[in-house]
């Protein structure tokens, strides 16, 4: 079964029955001997001739005459032996033979049993049957043949060994069936080093009839013309094929029949180039009356530069060949053609065309669910052009399994095209209506289907690169997100998903000129919808590696903009707006070695190391630094959080998250010099890594309580960083913001961090020793400085929302808010994308003494459902579709908190009625116990918690349940949200004491925290 290949997989196949190639170098290398000076070189060489998935039948070899004077190369030779082997085959130059200066000379050698064209006409024949990876040709002055693996003559002119054991200098490129090896500059240069003066390319023989290429002389590009070998028709049909043609710096103005015209055959539609560098376009036409033959027909371009190109196209009127099977009968039931590597003529209608072939499809099918009607045939441009949506062809070739990934799914085409002949044309095939999840999308491969139901955009990421757009019947969730790792639920989400995802191609197969299906707003979101999707369904490379099914477009597809940019989140009213914000590698020191300032030479560093710029991340250079500047910026500005804590910011001390303070305080107060925001002091370490976390805040809003902490221990390569603050009402909270180890760089199968399969990634190990760390060792000691055990942890966690790192926390009794107030609203919490699935890295986990206050939280999706192409980089995109609106500001969501705290501890003794209780002493314990009664006196609830502080008790006296103490005071906290009027609640009292004082206190109750 099939699809398309891509040009990002090459393609590597054996050739049975024709040649033995070598499969590796020798390891033993040996050097040429000085050869005779001669201006006449090697100037190409190509073994793949008649290989599969070569277009040229045969093998050849091509000379050049690089200097200036005639040289006489009568009697001379080429000869030919393995890499290793020291036979050579000789190859004589028939004739009396001068070669000009400038002058190409084409020796065709032995053909293969593939390929569809024929070499220009050649100025000798010989028979050498070449290695189509690897060996050695020589240029020889007479014919007798060399001997040895490295010969040793005065005879020996010129030389390439290619991936050989015997070489001029360095070795030169290994070659394939689809290359040849190019003499630099046309063939002028040669420094007698085979690996500088060669490199690969496709095939392009030149004759002695080829245009002279003069050395030392700056050539003109020349035509380049484009047009089939062959355009087959049967009797009584008419056909065309499409013909152009370009030059670099010329414009092709006119075409024209200049052999081979006969009635019935003419030129038409001819559209000059409109500029330099354009293509002009003409059609051949052959009318239906044209009678039974063959009819080589040239067609020549000029261009204004008095330059002309000719090109023969070979019309053959006739009889097709007798069809063998049909397309369903090859494609068969299975994942692979019962007829994998045999030649067969079949026969369909073209329903689309791409860029490295066409699809046909039976015209009938056979009416078997499991056996597709369709097939992809991969062939040149050139054969391409002969045929046209809606024709009815015959085709004979090669058909061939074909795995776009090695050991992956294979599918069925043909290859190796002998014969396109067009039976009718102007045949609509009804496209087959299918839905998304799918079984088995291999059952319709190649086949023309409609979607009959609207398919939504799951990922953007490969949008400005390769066109493609992943899509499925709904936003798909990755299943780790939902379920814990391993659990039914989660295994048989991630089959769901996999049946439930088509990559919607461009059918080009390269960088797309123009980046396609953006809207209006220059954006296509994740969450937008397409309907009524035709097209052609294909198999092939996807980005970021692997293979899926894809569908190339034969209707342009609508999308609808479902999932449009929305504005910052607005949350619950709290006194406290917190937010975490992954600032995507924001550097000062860019990869360019330059920083903000202009300085060059500069470099960032990891760990102890020298600065360097190859740990530089983020921006290349100061255009790109302002750019992603003003997307982050105007992101913080718009959600305008109290405090913000920041992953992936350069760990250069406070320097560059002060140079993003500075711009944040100019965009809301521009000139001005209102400092809204400040930077909290970095605590002692912030890690080895070249990015760190960082906090940012408002002094008008937030105090700073104590210094920031840290946790050093050598488990976190990227350090959690904590921070206490006091609102203006006097509460206090801790905010701890983190970034765990990534999913990336795994490291090998075996190790305790190596990627289960489970969906978590590797590294997961480590994540989860981080979050024990977090929650068992430096938040108790977060909580010790405050005082306070109101926590909040924020960032990154690189783990989606039931991974084991985040259970690990939550096992803990923290309280996971993103499905506390997203999914327990109906919705699905995500913050990233990734193989077209969505989960959220980005947390908000408070603990239980502050998920009380927590009043709100939300995801701002400016980012994650954006395409990567419109972010601030300027390299590699085919369009700069830029804007410094915060969208697609970083590839990750922020994620915004509504804190509510409580004022600082009221002290409500007069509001309430206390009542201790006698006490009892236990001999077995040693304490004296009993409890605390406190009524709600007052006519309205009192808020909790409530703290009852025992005062005056005398020395020796120690309440051992304390919670802490007060004013020099132990306290107890009677943990309720709230007393209502005439409620009661009662604490358990404990103490110990020694010497003989009697036991007694002073009871004060307040409400809040202390």
């Amino acid at each position: 079964m099939k699809t398309l290949r891509t040009s990002s997989v090459p393609r590597v196949v054996a050739t049975p029955g024709r040649r033995t190639l070598i499969a590796a170098a020798l390891s033993a290398v040996l050097s040429a001997p000085a050869l005779a000076a001669s201006p006449v070189v090697i100037s190409q060489v190509y073994g793949g001739g008649g290989n599969s998935g070569a277009t040229f039948k045969n093998d050849f070899i091509e000379l050049f005459n690089r200097g200036d004077t005639a040289v006489d190369i009568t009697g001379w030779s080429v000869q030919y032996a393995s890499a290793a082997g020291g036979t050579w085959a000789v190859s004589k130059v028939t004739g009396n033979v001068s070669l000009q200066p400038g002058q190409y000379f084409l020796m065709q050698q032995s053909a293969g049993s593939g390929g569809s064209e024929n070499l220009p006409t050649p100025d000798t024949l010989g028979s050498l049957a070449m290695g189509g990876s690897a060996g050695k040709v020589a240029l020889v002055s007479n014919s007798t043949a060399l001997s040895g693996a490295a010969p040793a003559s005065a005879t020996l002119v010129d030389l390439l060994g290619y991936n050989a054991g015997f070489f001029e200098g360095a070795n030169g490129p290994g070659l394939s069936n689809t290359t040849a090896a190019l003499r630099a500059a046309g063939g002028c240069t040669d420094t007698d080093n085979n690996a500088s003066d060669f490199a690969t390319g496709a095939p392009t023989p030149r004759n002695s009839a080829s245009p002279l290429r003069p050395c030392g002389v700056p050539q003109a590009p020349p035509i380049v013309a484009s047009c089939p070998a062959n355009l087959s028709l049967a009797h009584g049909i008419a056909g065309a094929a499409a013909l152009s043609a370009t030059d670099a710096d010329g414009t092709v103005n006119s075409a024209a029949i200049t052999a081979g015209a006969v009635p019935g055959i003419a030129l038409a539609n001819f559209v000059a180039a409109g500029s330099a560098g354009g293509t002009a376009s003409a059609s051949l036409d052959v009318a239906a009356g044209v009678a039974a033959g063959s009819y080589p027909v040239v067609v020549t371009f000029g261009n204004d530069q008095a330059q002309q190109a000719m090109c023969t196209i070979n019309v053959t009127v006739a009889a097709p060949a007798t069809l063998t099977h049909t397309i369903p009968q090859i494609q068969g039931s299975g994942d692979t053609s019962p007829y994998a590597g045999t030649v067969q003529t079949t026969e369909g209608v073209v329903t689309a065309k791409v860029g490295s072939g066409f699809f046909i499809q039976d015209e009938q099918g056979d009416g078997d669910p499991q056996t597709s009607d369709g097939m992809f045939v991969f062939t040149t441009a050139a054969n391409s052009g002969t045929v046209q949506v809606g024709d009815r062809v015959r085709i004979s070739g090669t058909v061939s399994d074909y795995a776009p990934v090695a050991g992956g799914r294979v599918y069925t085409e043909l290859t190796t095209v002998t014969a396109i002949v067009k039976l009718a044309g102007g045949i609509t095939v009804t496209p087959t209506n299918i839905t998304l999840p799918h079984p088995n999308l291999g059952q319709v491969e190649g086949m023309l289907v409609r979607f009959a139901a609207p398919l939504t955009v799951s990922q953007l990421q490969y949008l400005g690169d390769r066109g493609e757009v992943t899509l499925s019947s709904g936003r798909l969730e990755a299943p780790t997100n939902k379920y814990t790792a391993g659990s039914p639920e989660a295994i048989a989400l991630a089959a769901a998903n996999a049946r439930d995802q088509i990559i919607l191609d461009d059918g080009i197969f390269t960088t797309p000129s123009v980046i396609p299906y953006l809207g209006a707003d220059g954006s296509l979101r994740a969450g937008d919808t397409v309907d009524n999707l035709t097209g052609v369904v294909d198999f092939g490379a996807k980005g970021g590696g692997g293979a899926g099914f894809k569908l190339q477009p034969t209707v342009a597809p609508v999308f609808s903009q479902d999932n449009p940019r929305p504005a910052a989140p607005t949350l619950a009213a709290g006194n406290v707006k917190v937010a975490s914000a992954n600032v995507l590698n924001y550097f000062t020191t860019f990869t360019d070695g330059t920083d903000v300032t202009g300085a060059t030479g500069q470099g960032c560093t990891i760990g102890g190391g020298a600065p360097s710029r190859s740990n530089c991340r983020g921006a290349d250079n100061l255009n790109e630094y302002n750019r992603q500047s003003a997307k982050i910026v105007g992101e913080l500005k718009a959600i305008n959080a109290d405090v913000y804590g920041l992953m992936e910011i350069q760990n250069s001390g406070e320097y560059t998250v002060g140079k993003l303070v500075d711009a944040l305080n100019e965009a809301i107060s521009p000139g001005t010099g209102v400092k809204t925001y400040a930077i909290v002091p970095k605590p002692a370490s912030t890690g080895t890594d070249a990015i760190r976390v960082a906090m940012i805040y408002k002094p008008a809003a937030l105090t700073l309580v104590g210094n920031a902490l840290t946790d050093a221990d050598a488990i976190n390569n990227r350090p959690p960083m904590a921070q206490t603050f006091k609102t203006a009402n006097g509460g206090k909270f801790s905010l701890v913001v983190n970034h765990l180890k990534s999913k990336g760089s795994c490291p090998a199968a075996g190790t305790p961090d190596a990627d289960k399969g489970d969906g978590q990634s590797c590294w997961n190990a480590t994540r989860v020793q981080q979050a024990q760390r977090l929650v068992d060792v430096f938040v108790p000691q977060v909580v010790a400085a405050a005082g306070d055990a109101k926590v909040l942890l924020i960032g990154d966690f690189n783990a989606y929302g039931h991974e084991d790192p985040v259970q690990a926390i939550v096992n803990k009794g923290y309280v996971n808010q993103l499905e506390r107030y997203i999914r327990g609203a109906g919705a699905m919490p995500y913050s990233f994308v990734f193989n077209g699935e969505a989960g959220y890295l980005d947390h908000a986990l408070a603990s239980a003494a502050l998920s009380a206050s927590v009043v709100d939280a939300a995801e701002w999706h400016n980012n994650a459902d954006e395409p990567p192409v419109i972010d601030y980089n300027t390299d590699g995109k085919p369009q700069d579709k830029y804007t410094s609106a915060p969208y697609r500001a970083s590839d990750h969501d922020p994620v915004v908190i509504s804190l509510n705290l409580p004022a600082a501890a009221l002290d409500v003794t007069a509001g309430v009625r206390g009542v201790g209780s006698g006490l009892v002493y236990t001999r077995l314990t040693g304490r004296w116990s009993g409890s605390y009664a406190v009524t709600n006196t007052g006519s309205s609830a009192l808020n909790g918690p409530l703290q009852i502080e025992l005062g005056g008790l005398a020395a020796g006296v120690t309440l051992v349940n304390a919670s802490g103490s007060h004013n020099g005071a132990p306290y107890i906290t009677a943990d309720v949200g709230s007393l209502a009027p005439g409620a009661t609640v009662t604490v358990p009292l404990s103490f110990t004491k020694t010497g003989a004082a009697g036991i007694s206190y002073a009871a004060k109750v307040y409400s809040g925290n202390f």
